[in-house]
């Protein structure tokens, strides 16, 4: 319950600083900043499977999911006030910063270590992400990302900028389940028994996540465009 309230206290804490900062300086930096960080760290995470309990039911998805997932209320709230041109560089940015850890962190462990430092395999097993994973996470991070601004403009522009709920949940909810796929697909086949399972189990943490972004997206729309 503790991880639960202090996940939620992180993303009101971040969201609504980056959505005060785009409003005062006029300038998407700090969500691009907080935005950078939070893929990064996802590819990280996404080494641990971890449990979530819902109370209802159980499902398996790797830790990074409920960081991941926020990406998409990023992505939706440059969207909403810088525009659809802007959103598609933050995603590259992000993606070029990934491809950078990626060969630091290759160069990293290929580094002799002292003769008093125990510490090679722990590192080894959280930067030396098997290349099968990391080339489905940036290809389904790419897909989904972009298809996610594609389909939020979509939903402005036909809406005449009403109904913010409606393009925040029907951009974000369908580039998660096509994320899930295209990661569990390309990282796990093969490898995993149950991949359905594991799929589902992403796909679920992120709609929920997804579900409870509206508020935030709400808030944070209003804190941007504000007088």
């Amino acid at each position: 319950m503790i991880e639960i309230i202090l996940w939620i206290l992180a993303i009101s804490a971040f969201t609504l600083f980056g959505a005060w900062y785009a409003r005062k300086f006029e300038k998407p930096d700090a969500l691009i900043g907080i935005y950078v960080a939070f893929v990064v760290f996802s590819n990280i995470a996404a080494v641990k499977i971890a449990e979530f309990n819902l109370g209802f039911a159980s499902f398996f998805a790797p830790a990074a999911s409920l960081v991941f997932s926020v990406t998409f209320l990023l992505t939706d709230i440059v969207n909403e006030k810088f525009g659809r041109k802007e959103t598609q560089k933050m995603i590259l940015i992000a993606f070029l910063a990934n491809a950078g850890v990626a060969l630091f962190s290759y160069i990293a462990l290929a580094l002799p270590s002292a003769p008093f430092w125990q510490g090679q395999d722990s590192l080894a097993m959280i930067l030396g992400i098997v290349p099968r994973i990391l080339i489905a996470s940036w290809a389904a991070f790419l897909i989904s990302e972009n298809f996610d601004a594609f389909i939020f403009a979509w939903f402005k522009k036909r809406t005449k900028g009403r109904h913010l709920w409606a393009r925040n949940v029907f951009s974000s909810i369908p580039a998660m389940l096509l994320d899930s796929v295209i990661f569990c697909t390309l990282a796990f086949y093969g490898v995993v028994p149950d991949l359905l399972a594991l799929i589902i189990g992403l796909t679920v943490i992120k709609w929920l996540v997804g579900i409870v972004n509206v508020p935030f997206m709400y808030l944070s729309r209003w804190i941007m465009f504000k007088k």
